[in-house]
């Protein structure tokens, strides 16, 4: 893996961007949407990830996070590891998920070329960190974020994409809440 691409600042605060394998539309399902956010949550609350900006697409996860216990790498390991286990399962026991053989066919596929992976692979490897250090990065950051639905066609107004921090930027925390007080005054 090419050097620019690790978590270099261990109490910095990243963007970064995982896709599914194959960039499968994995997240199509209400279910699927809520154990990402489920999962979120639990990592805010119990593993020291303070959360400043998230957009879930059908195929990949926008964040800006920190890690409280600087440890970045190892929070976002554990986070996939455990998301990729929870959403297999969830997809192999949903009688409604009329792509269930294809989707652990494709993820048994990324699997066997993986010698890490003892079956099914769900998330690409890489992440791509890249550390945020100016307030008008951070901002550039949030926009492309909140962007993403919109620029995909999927929404017209960034606020109307459910599952997107933009509209924790509106003040509505229904979906997940975010640690955004102070954040790109607290890092410039």
């Amino acid at each position: 893996m090419s050097r620019k691409y690790k978590f270099h600042n261990p109490s910095a605060a990243y963007f970064i961007s995982f896709a599914t394998v194959y960039w499968m539309d994995v997240f199509t399902r209400q279910e699927y949407f809520s154990e990402l956010a489920d999962s979120l949550a639990y990592c805010r609350k119990e593993k020291g990830m303070e959360v400043f900006a998230y957009c879930f697409m059908p195929s990949h996860v926008h964040l800006i996070f920190r890690s409280s216990k600087e440890d970045p790498s190892g929070l976002l390991r554990d986070f996939k590891g455990f998301t990729a286990k929870k959403l297999i399962k969830t997809i192999q026991e949903n009688q409604q998920e009329s792509r269930k053989e294809w989707l652990l066919w494709m993820m048994e596929k990324a699997g066997k070329k993986n010698s890490n992976v003892t079956k099914y692979q769900l998330w690409q490897q890489h992440n791509k960190p890249i550390e945020l250090w100016t307030d008008k990065v951070i901002q550039q950051k949030i926009d492309y974020i909140h962007k993403n639905p919109v620029e995909s066609g999927f929404v017209t107004d960034a606020v109307d994409w459910k599952y997107s921090s933009a509209r924790n930027y509106q003040d509505d925390h229904t979906i997940l809440k975010i640690d955004s007080d102070g954040f790109l005054l607290g890092l410039a």
